[in-house]
């Protein structure tokens, strides 16, 4: 079974390169949502436990089966570990014979962001120039990279409520050539805004960004840490744009939806990656992405990963699963 750790990952992100990486899995991410009906899709399964949650998000079609293992816990900066953490299984599915162990904490981010900047492809306007971040933590250079390789932006405006957090993305872009505005609140940094991503953590329900912060069309990508009672966004504000979600059953439980009646009903992505249906900024006004992380994109970014492994002979093949002559007779291995 290959097994591959953080320093795996980076391996094969070094040599694929930001830019490509992202290309190949917003492609794979567009594959896969195009073949919608051949997943056994559910909702993720969480345990909503004291200060957060953990959750298992499986998926699967005829030739694979992935499942990811992620938390969700705001306060753990606090005590020097991470929101979210992550690990993943990809195995096959006519034997169930498990092929790859991995980390995804980074690879959620990376997929996750493609996600936003393949959907805001079909989504958002075509000449948006104007990038929105509310909440520069972790995700916040993600979304940019993927973002950028899409849309020729030119500036990023940008609000946390922790200065520091705030300093920590300014240093990690200053690599890149794009003009960074920071912003005092949610209101200046919406401001001219032709994109705004809401990435924030805490378990509540929360308005960081509300209807009348919105002075023009706007592609929103809401992508916050979201569960059952966790929001982002205004009920007025979703009520009044056209919604688009990634799976409905999943939204309607803990996307922005969760407010709006039980039987409310949107487009599903799918439908706008196959091109069933178009809907666009330019065309319907303001948009909104209810993307609450749909087990799909881990499939997508595991099987992805899995190919470039193989290609580039990374990761370490580990003695998991028993390997005897006579598989009725486990016993044997002791």
């Amino acid at each position: 079974m290959l097994v591959l750790e953080i320093e795996d990952i980076k391996e094969l992100i070094h040599k694929v390169g930001y830019k490509d990486f992202f290309a190949t899995l917003m492609d794979t991410l567009e594959e896969d949502y195009s073949n919608w009906e051949s997943f056994d899709k559910t909702p993720r399964v969480a345990n909503h436990v004291e200060g957060g949650v953990i959750e298992l998000m499986p998926i699967s079609n005829n030739e694979m089966y992935s499942f990811k293992y992620v938390n969700g816990h705001p306060q753990n900066p606090d005590q020097g570990k991470f929101t979210v953490m992550a690990t993943g299984q990809l195995s096959l599915t006519e034997t169930g014979e498990p092929l790859m162990f991995t980390e995804m904490t980074l690879l959620t981010a990376f997929r996750t962001a493609a996600n936003s900047a393949m959907a805001a492809k079909h989504l958002a306007k075509k000449d948006s120039k104007i990038l929105t971040l509310i909440g520069t933590g972790s995700q916040s250079e993600f979304q940019y990279l993927a973002f950028s390789y899409v849309f020729d932006l030119e500036e990023i405006r940008y609000y946390d409520t922790d200065p520091k957090a705030m300093d920590k993305f300014e240093q990690n872009m200053k690599q890149f050539n794009i003009k960074l505005t920071r912003c005092k609140d949610s209101r200046e940094a919406a401001l001219t805004a032709d994109i705004i991503t809401t990435c924030t953590a805490d378990k509540k329900y929360q308005t960081v960004l509300t209807k009348d912060m919105i002075t023009k069309d706007v592609y929103i990508n809401g992508i916050g840490g979201d569960c059952p009672g966790k929001t982002e966004l205004e009920k007025e504000l979703v009520e009044s744009a056209t919604i688009v979600c990634e799976f409905l059953e999943q939204c309607k439980i803990e996307g922005e939806i969760q407010q709006l009646p039980e039987d409310f009903t949107c487009t599903e992505l799918f439908k706008i990656v196959r091109g069933e249906v178009n809907i666009n900024v330019s065309t319907h006004g303001t948009v909104v992405f209810d993307s609450v992380g749909f087990a799909l994109e881990d499939y997508s970014v595991l099987r992805l990963i899995y190919k470039l492994a193989k290609e580039n002979n990374v990761g370490k093949d580990m003695s998991l699963i028993p390997e005897i002559d006579d598989v009725k007779n486990l016993f044997s291995l002791l």
